[in-house]
């Protein structure tokens, strides 16, 4: 069974005190893929087109939910060193920030979610639109913040360093490429709209994840208790968000690769996962922990 990840210290930090700020470099990204993303439609081709939905879902897929989420942040399962920095690779090509960044902006959410209140930012209790744009062009600014603290092997690693500073870079490499290839349509499609749907996208499933729905457990103590996304309409959210939608059981279970854990649960990702295991690309494979180490859950009634 693989132990939950603890890299958050606390003490004396306040999850509720703070300001949201105008976060000018990640506005300015959003801004350019949201203005390539309105030319789209006047450029479509349909190589374009099949670009984008096919490098969204293969990114998302592979390098957002197995690769940064499940692996590098949960380290829910381990890989080795090879196929670990494809994944990673393949989710910095995502779009949404460099590897460090993204776990200290995990983490940080984290665990103000799971204390007894925090503010507003983390909990998302704002209607939709107020929050997608504290989410897409702002930040938190904590007056007492809590202190992240990355294990060495991920800090220090210089490939993963690489890609915190040069993530940007990296977009505008495979748009040179895209351009060479299928010329202003590809950059458009398969560069602008797929990076602004991604965020886009996470977001609004981690907005309705975090808000009042299905679920069977709750976390004690926590201030935000997350939620499923339940039928008529799971096979298909599942499918798209790749099992990440059951977000109830993700908090109840951080420790586990396997995030859809009911029946009718669609989690690609736990598929592909268990074809990597077969084929020794995936070892240490966490599960959910046994009835007797969930002193923190409670059933819901």
């Amino acid at each position: 069974m693989m132990e939950p990840v603890l890299r958050v210290d606390g003490e004396g930090a306040c999850p509720v005190k703070g300001r949201v700020r105008l976060d000018a470099p990640k506005a300015l990204w959003v801004i350019f893929m949201v203005s390539g993303s309105i030319m789209a439609p006047f450029f479509m081709t349909w190589p374009a087109v099949l670009l984008f939905f096919g490098l969204n879902y293969f990114t998302l897929l592979f390098g957002h939910s197995i690769g940064l989420h499940r692996m590098m942040i949960h380290r829910s399962f381990k890989a080795p060193l090879a196929v670990k920095r494809v994944l990673i690779f393949i989710g910095v090509l995502v779009g949404m920030g460099g590897p460090h960044a993204i776990i200290n902006v995990h983490d940080s959410r984290d665990w103000a979610q799971r204390q007894p209140a925090c503010h507003d930012f983390f909990a998302h209790r704002r209607g939709y639109i107020h929050d997608i744009f504290w989410q897409l062009f702002c930040r938190f600014d904590y007056d007492h913040p809590p202190k992240i603290m990355i294990e060495d092997e991920i800090l220090n690693d210089t490939y993963l360093r690489f890609f915190d500073r040069h993530w940007r870079v990296l977009q505008c490499g495979l748009a040179l490429a895209f351009f060479m290839i299928g010329g202003l349509p590809w950059v458009l499609w398969g560069v602008c709209l797929r990076v602004f749907v991604s965020i886009w996208g996470h977001w609004t499933v981690t907005y309705i994840c975090h808000n009042p729905g299905a679920g069977k457990w709750d976390v004690i103590g926590a201030g935000v208790q997350a939620a499923n996304l339940s039928a008529p309409s799971a096979f298909w959210i599942g499918f798209i968000t790749h099992g990440e939608c059951w977000h109830n059981n993700h908090h109840a279970f951080p420790e586990s690769a396997q995030i859809g854990l009911q029946k009718g649960q669609i989690d690609p990702a736990w598929w592909i996962m268990c074809g990597l295991e077969k084929i020794g690309w995936a070892y240490n494979v966490g599960r959910p922990r046994p009835e007797n180490l969930r002193e923190d859950l409670a059933l819901r009634l």
